[in-house]
């Protein structure tokens, strides 16, 4: 990947971004690229070397990173950090590297650090349920003790002491430690197993010249387009429709008008890395344009 510097971030910035310290070691696919759309981890590999990412738009990852530091420093002796565990599974090398390990006689808590959004914590992603689950299946596959707890420390960006204040459901504090649901191990086990076998489909393709299956709508972060009714001079929508002849039937007589919120596939505009590369958001935005 090829690094920029349009917005001229002190060196030191730079610096550390081009000596990154994550290695996944001989493992086939990581958790986070298990987790990922298998389309993105396929483009991803296929054009690696054309990728260009600004410096400005990995601060907050770099800010991530830095997060580590102060858990290897404030470490009890009962806590793993940063360990990278490996197991395979279908003839599949996966790892995950786990932020905190909690060593208890009764089990192992596993924790996740993040630096975040307000929004995001105030909307619980599954994402987040999908990821500490995987690292569960993988600790009690390979250390053979239980998993007890699963949760995520989040570290707010952008916390506010007004909102605080004034919102119902705000964070009350910068830091934010949320619990998340431990699945069965039956469960995991099936959801690892699923993501292998439409990752493994996708590897075949790619490596033989077939179409590699697209984007889900999920996995594209897809908002479909709405026709709100809405008063003449409000900001609040009186209602909203998925379709215009909808919005014309509930349309009063007097004083209200349709408003079309457009459609947008969030992630590929903005949050991936390879939408350049990509013939399914290529041809979605030829399509846009001639509307």
């Amino acid at each position: 990947m090829k690094l920029t510097n349009n917005h001229n971030l002190p060196q030191t910035f730079i610096n550390v971004l081009e000596r990154p310290t994550y290695s996944k070691g001989k493992s086939n696919i990581t958790a986070t690229e298990l987790l990922n759309s298998p389309r993105i981890v396929q483009l991803k590999r296929k054009h690696w070397d054309d990728i260009e990412q600004d410096a400005s738009e990995m601060v907050w990852s770099l800010f991530g990173t830095a997060v580590h530091g102060v858990l290897e420093h404030g470490k009890d002796e009962n806590h793993i950090v940063e360990e990278r565990i490996h197991a395979k599974v279908n003839n599949w090398n996966i790892s995950g590297a786990i932020d905190l390990q909690e060593i208890n006689e009764d089990g192992i808590i596993i924790s996740d650090y993040k630096v975040t959004s307000d929004w995001a914590v105030m909307n619980e992603k599954d994402d987040w349920h999908n990821q500490l689950n995987l690292y569960a299946y993988l600790v009690e596959l390979v250390k053979k003790q239980p998993v007890k707890k699963l949760q995520i420390v989040a570290i707010i960006r952008n916390w506010s002491s007004r909102d605080a204040k004034t919102r119902d459901g705000y964070p009350q504090a910068p830091i934010v430690v949320i619990d998340i649901p431990v699945w069965p191990f039956e469960k995991r086990e099936s959801y690892v197993h699923e993501r292998i076998a439409l990752h493994e489909e996708a590897f075949f393709d790619a490596e033989t010249g077939g179409a590699v299956k697209e984007c889900t709508a999920e996995e594209m972060w897809e908002k479909p387009e709405k026709f709100a009714v809405k008063k003449e001079g409000g900001v609040r929508a009186k209602s909203v429709h998925d379709t215009r002849d909808e919005a014309v039937a509930a349309l009063p007589p007097k004083g209200y008008f349709i408003e079309h919120r457009v459609g947008e596939r969030t992630r590929c505009a903005s949050f991936c890395q390879v939408n350049q590369f990509c013939s399914q958001y290529q041809t979605y935005l030829s399509t846009k344009e001639t509307v």
